[in-house]
């Protein structure tokens, strides 16, 4: 086979030209043989069995059926007409309908002829009738290719209305395969299909299109699906092995009196297991050669700000400065009031950039920055600015790292000149699955235990018609000192109604908890900030009880006192939303409560997510759950849902496959890191190839 045939501009194919190249192009972006050819079905027919019309039930399934057309006729109906054909073979006489098209139809309809019709069977009164059938001359359908199984290939309006209908995408594939002789080039090696029982590329191929029966059918969506996850992780794989050779890290060799003075005075509680094991993960990194590319995961309160911090103070131990960049002005001063109040006293000079940050401070902060005077910056974007040049950057930390875009972050890497250590941290938990996809190229450390004296948060859902009772439980809680968050959601399609069900929930609260004995804070999207501000601070500072909030108050509101957060329309909050508020109680040592409000009136889903909630506060079980629920691509963020854009695989549906892809990609590269063995040579070639027409997604970082 010419290895350029798969290259080939689709208006080429027999039975395409120009005009359906175009739209062929514009809705399903299919531009040459190969585009075409992984097209892949999403669902299948069985055409393996034909149906007398005697043996027709009305189960609205598609079935065929071979006979005669006996008599056409036009029937007039309320709006316009109906071409209806008597059909009949030797068991009894059935319908065609059609409600359109009834000139072409005529004219190429032939009477007494033997066909095979195929579609949808109803009935009327005692006749059965099939709507718009598929119709091929039984003489014509035994010489074609034989289809058992038919496959339906995706669609679209635009596609339908310029009559690409499935047979005629069909047809094409066909025509591909004639052309093709049906071979094509083995992107696989011997070993691994021998190891895995892998049929060849080109089997799979033609049974992927024309199954002949179930089991072929399986083992075609397998070898395609294992082949399209192997190559994903083969890129991923290749990218880490290959910065680990080429981008040289500096060696933070020393363990100085920063990070030793901050263990022995500074720490205010004892490391848990999991936080060592993570900061010894980090150290073997930064001592090695390699630039450090580790992404940490931890759920809220887990303690990651100490990690980040001590592994600041290695880095100015080692003569180097760090950077802690956070996505909103919140969080960087946040982590900066944190990171202060843990140093104490210690000599670390240490400043804050966002964008409020005043001028002539900027220019002081510039200065001691270049000088190397200054050892932490933390702050917002306002990071990236080309004026802020660091004397020598050696570790930068990017926190809850999906709301950097790739661009965004090059940039901070190009603020030294060998490239800075990274640490990427998220509180989100990304399911191992999506992990390995998204992040397959960045090593992983997990923190999976809760500081010693945390209780675990519990967690209830209540109707709306139990109201009364949770009140006199806040009544309760307040009373013994503590604080309360109630949160309404925030959608931006219905934010009037929103606005108006928080301001009936503030006024309902007002009744039952009147002034002077309670105080309530509010806060919401429409506020100044200098209102919102202070809201937040009287609340912080203990003046207010109860907080009513709509969802600003997600990310890096830390309050210990507060120990019950009610979460009102649980029901239209997300998942991984609903987590992340839930974590902004149980900072303290009391017991802390999570209530979930909804009405009577719950979808199914609705439903998973509130029993997640209530039975788990682990957050890797509840992505998992988010992830088999909202599909990968919304579970990223829209920015990045093109990153999982895989033609057959589905990687929660597949996982199993993804494992066994990213095992035998490690274990090839292991053994043949530049594919140079004679076996491999398939690989090599399939690899470049994507390599060149960017088929594999440059994934993330």
């Amino acid at each position: 086979m010419n290895p350029n045939f798969l290259q080939t501009p689709i208006p080429y194919l027999k039975g395409v030209g120009p005009n359906r190249a175009d739209t062929l192009k514009a809705e399903l972006g299919i531009e040459t043989y190969r585009d075409l050819l992984h097209l892949f079905p999403n669902r299948y027919l069985d055409r393996t069995q034909y149906y007398k019309i005697a043996q027709l039930q009305p189960s609205g399934a598609d079935v065929q059926v071979v006979g005669k057309i006996i008599h056409l006729k036009t029937v007039e109906q309320k709006r316009g007409k109906r071409l209806v054909a008597t059909f009949v073979d030797e068991t009894g006489q059935m319908e065609l309908v059609w409600f359109r098209g009834h000139k072409w139809i005529r004219e190429n309809l032939k009477i007494n002829e033997p066909y095979v019709v195929f579609g949808r069977i109803s009935k009327y009164g005692n006749t059965f009738s099939m709507p718009h059938p598929e119709m091929e001359l039984l003489s014509e359908h035994q010489q074609g290719v034989k289809i058992a199984m038919q496959p339906i290939y995706p669609s679209t309006e635009k596609l339908m209305a310029k009559g690409i209908t499935n047979r005629v995408v069909g047809k094409m594939m066909q025509q591909l395969f004639i052309e093709s002789k049906g071979q094509f080039p083995e992107s696989l090696s011997n070993s691994i299909l021998e190891e895995l029982r892998l049929i060849s590329k080109s089997e799979a191929l033609f049974n992927i299109h024309f199954p002949k029966n179930q089991d072929l059918l399986a083992k075609a969506q397998f070898r395609l699906k294992f082949e399209e996850l192997f190559y994903v992780q083969l890129q991923l794989i290749s990218k880490k092995l290959l910065r680990k050779q080429k981008i040289k890290g500096m060696p933070f060799e020393a363990v100085g009196e920063k990070f030793t003075g901050f263990f022995e005075n500074h720490l205010p509680f004892q490391l848990t297991k999991a936080q060592k094991r993570v900061i010894k993960e980090i150290r073997n990194d930064l001592g090695s050669n390699a630039q450090m590319n580790r992404l940490l995961q931890g759920d809220v309160g887990s303690g990651k700000t100490i990690v980040a911090l001590m592994c600041m103070l290695l880095a100015i131990d080692n003569g180097f400065q760090a950077c802690l960049m956070a996505p909103t002005e919140i969080l960087a001063s946040q982590h900066y009031t944190g990171l202060k109040e843990l140093l104490g006293n210690m000599d670390v000079k240490m400043a804050l950039l966002t964008g409020s940050t005043k001028k002539s401070e900027r220019t002081l902060l510039h200065n001691q920055l270049e000088n190397g005077n200054l050892n932490i910056l933390v702050g917002t974007h306002a990071v990236l600015e080309d004026k802020v040049q660091f004397k020598n950057l050696g570790l930068a930390i990017v926190d809850e790292q999906h709301r950097f875009g790739v661009a965004q972050r090059s940039k901070l890497w190009h603020k030294n000149e060998i490239p800075p250590h990274v640490l990427v941290m998220t509180a989100t938990p990304i399911p191992r699955t999506l992990a390995m996809s998204l992040y397959g190229d960045l090593d992983v450390s997990v923190i999976d235990e809760l500081p010693p004296g945390r209780k675990a948060i519990k967690t209830v859902h209540r109707f709306d018609s139990n109201r009364l009772k949770v009140f006199r439980f806040i009544k309760d809680e307040i009373t013994k000192g503590r604080q309360i968050y109630v949160v309404y959601p925030l959608i931006q399609e219905s934010e009037a109604l929103d606005y108006k069900d928080l301001m009936d929930g503030y006024e309902s609260i007002i009744r039952d908890f009147p002034q002077p004995e309670y105080q309530i804070s509010i806060v919401h999207g429409k506020m100044k900030p200098a209102d919102k501000d202070y809201e937040m601070e009287r609340f912080v500072k203990g003046e207010t009880q109860i907080m009513v909030a709509t969802t600003v108050i997600e990310v890096g509101v830390n309050v210990p006192n507060a120990s019950v957060m009610i979460i009102e329309s649980a029901e239209r909050f997300g998942l991984s939303q609903l987590h992340q508020l839930r974590g902004r109680v149980g900072r303290g040592a009391e017991q802390s409560f999570c209530i979930l409000m909804t009405g009577h009136k719950l979808s199914e889903e609705a439903k998973t997510r509130l029993q997640t909630m209530v039975r788990t506060n682990d957050g890797f079980e509840i992505a998992e759950v988010d992830l088999k629920l909202r599909g990968p691509g919304d579970l990223m963020g829209t920015q990045q849902s093109g990153m999982l854009n895989l033609k057959i695989a589905d990687i929660v549906k597949d996982n199993q496959i993804l494992k066994t892809a990213r095992y035998h990609a490690i274990q090839l590269l292991k053994e043949d890191p530049r594919l140079e063995k004679e076996e491999n040579i398939p690989i090599r070639k399939a690899y470049s190839r994507m390599m060149q027409n960017k088929t594999i997604w440059n994934y993330i970082s």
